[in-house]
């Protein structure tokens, strides 16, 4: 058995019960550090966040689609810069409205004229993600 001599440098070796303490201090100070998760927003919320605003939708082909969802409750998608959008309609005006705190839209053509509700979730920092009541999700960013 050894034993431990003072040699003026005052080691101090942590009991295993103050290594807990610290660890949980630590570990209460990243989780008060880190934002809260993401929850799903309600109708209020989503009104507020796309209201007036343009919504970029994030596609599998890495292009953006622009949405601007106006105030009045309608949508404008416009994907006439977009090449690959050539062989739909490359401008229509939707409606948009809140249902059970679902962001609904019907366009004219677009998606056969179909309905589709959409959950929506913040991701902070302008970003969202969606879930179509089809089950299709994806993600999307609010801003110019």
């Amino acid at each position: 058995m050894s034993s431990q001599t003072d040699t003026g440098d005052n080691l101090i070796m942590p009991n295993p019960s103050s290594r807990r303490l610290s660890l949980a201090v630590t570990l209460a100070g990243c989780v008060a550090a880190t934002p809260a998760a993401s929850a799903e927003l309600s109708g209020p919320e989503i009104r507020q966040m796309i209201g007036g605003k343009n919504v970029r939708l994030n596609t599998p082909f890495g292009i953006a689609l622009p949405l601007h969802y106006r105030d009045n409750g309608v949508v404008v998608g416009d994907v006439s810069g977009i090449s690959a959008a050539r062989m739909l309609v490359p401008r229509e005006e939707g409606r948009w409205w809140i249902s059970d705190d679902s962001l609904c839209q019907k366009w004219p053509s677009w998606y056969d004229g179909r309905q589709f509700c959409f959950r929506i979730t913040s991701l902070g920092g302008g970003k969202i993600a969606w879930l179509r009541d089809d089950g299709a999700s994806g993600t999307a960013r609010i801003g110019p």
